[in-house]
């Protein structure tokens, strides 16, 4: 599962195959497969302020009879015209996505960056309409991962260096447990800073791993 909304479903399978990894289409979740899939469900078509890597996900949808507005990491593109279009089009009769809302991400420079979550919360104080966040934490993103896979939520355990989408939301959507790891956007404190709490705090994937092997196994 991931929250990454600056590449395509394609993209980001094709980087992970590139990393050694065997993982399988209906294998990775990201915002933008749920994003086309509320889409159909509701007969919509998006208005897109995402990056334009990610364009390419939403290329080929049919014009439909409403609208949704689906806000992901834009980058560049969050700018004053085009979040404005955004809040004119959410004032009207469009639906409000948030591909995630996350607060920060680890940038290619080794450092954190501003992630969609200001400008999603921005667009919901002006417009005053609440986003539908389709990736993590929302309990909907956590249970379709579960469901692909035959699991039921109370024999699951989240890893990720997110205390707060990855973590709590896990927790809160019925994960029987949720590890954080001090890699990626960790930051001293997070562990403390959300809640639910994570069940465990370890230094990387390796040390998870075997936690869960050690405290997991059947």
């Amino acid at each position: 599962m991931t929250n990454t909304t600056t590449k395509t479903k394609k993209a980001l399978l094709s980087r992970l195959t590139g990393l050694g990894l065997e993982i399988a289409d209906d294998e990775l979740f990201t915002p933008g497969q749920a994003a086309l899939g509320w889409l159909a469900e509701h007969d919509a078509s998006p208005l897109l302020l995402v990056h334009p890597n990610l364009e390419d996900e939403f290329a080929s949808l049919p014009e439909r009879g409403t609208r949704a507005v689906v806000v992901g990491d834009a980058g560049q593109a969050f700018g004053y015209e085009n979040l404005n279009h955004a809040f004119r089009s959410l004032i009207g009769d469009a639906a409000f996505l948030a591909l995630a809302k996350n607060r920060t991400f680890m940038d290619e420079d080794g450092r954190l960056s501003l992630d969609a979550g200001a400008f999603v919360t921005a667009l919901e104080y002006a417009s005053g309409k609440q986003a539908i966040v389709l990736g993590k934490p929302s309990p909907d993103f956590f249970h379709a991962a579960l469901a692909s896979m035959g699991c039921a939520p109370e024999d699951a355990v989240m890893v990720g260096d997110d205390a707060e989408s990855d973590v709590a939301g896990a927790l809160k959507a019925g994960l029987s447990g949720a590890i954080l790891v001090r890699t990626g956007k960790f930051r001293e404190g997070d562990e403390a800073r959300f809640e639910p709490r994570p069940t465990a705090t370890v230094e990387d994937l390796a040390v998870a791993a075997a936690w869960i092997l050690d405290n997991r196994a059947v």
